[in-house]
């Protein structure tokens, strides 16, 4: 009886190990087996990357700043021979997002023909990570993940007002931009 009770007890712990396991695709898992990939940027970028004299900063602007850890960017640029590739890896990082576990915080269009999300993991107030995606078919897409712990959406939004492009390390940020050149 105790082996039969020890037996079950393992099955059931194994089960729900098994269960608690996301075996689907994360955004994570898609930065990692993509950023070697032909057509792909990624980079890593630390928040001390952006200069930011936080001497002059408010307490609501600091606590955003401590909150932020490192932004993950990827990258992938359309030209005429890999419109299929590109489809294929939108509708890839689409499905990702469309997951239950991103909150959408906003969405738009672009003045041509693009798109941009805004969303989050965590709850309102305590974001653990905020995920901005834009794609335009000329171009291709960017994704940007920022992660932090406890970030709040307003203290960001506040932040976000102070960083300058021009303050920012240009000769990492500069392969950025000029992936879309």
């Amino acid at each position: 009886m105790a082996t039969m009770t020890k037996y079950i007890v393992v099955l059931v712990s194994l089960l729900v190990a098994l269960c608690s396991c996301n075996q689907g695709p994360s955004l994570q898992t898609y930065f990692v087996d993509n950023e070697q990939r032909p057509n792909f940027l990624s980079m890593d970028v630390p928040v001390k990357m952006l200069n930011i004299d936080k001497a002059t900063l408010t307490d609501d602007q600091k606590a955003a700043y401590e909150s932020v850890n490192k932004l993950n960017m990827l990258a992938y640029k359309i030209d005429s021979t890999n419109q299929n590739e590109y489809r294929t890896e939108l509708s890839k990082i689409k499905a990702i997002l469309d997951g239950n576990q991103y909150q959408e915080l906003m969405r738009g269009n672009y003045e041509d023909n693009g798109k941009f999300v805004v969303k989050y993991l965590g709850d309102d107030d305590d974001i653990d990570e905020f995920i901005l995606f834009g794609n335009s078919n000329d171009m291709g897409f960017a994704v940007v993940r920022i992660l932090g712990k406890d970030m709040d959406p307003g203290k960001l939004m506040k932040l976000s007002s102070l960083v300058d492009m021009n303050n920012i390390d240009q000769a990492k940020m500069g392969q950025f931009v000029d992936f879309f050149k």
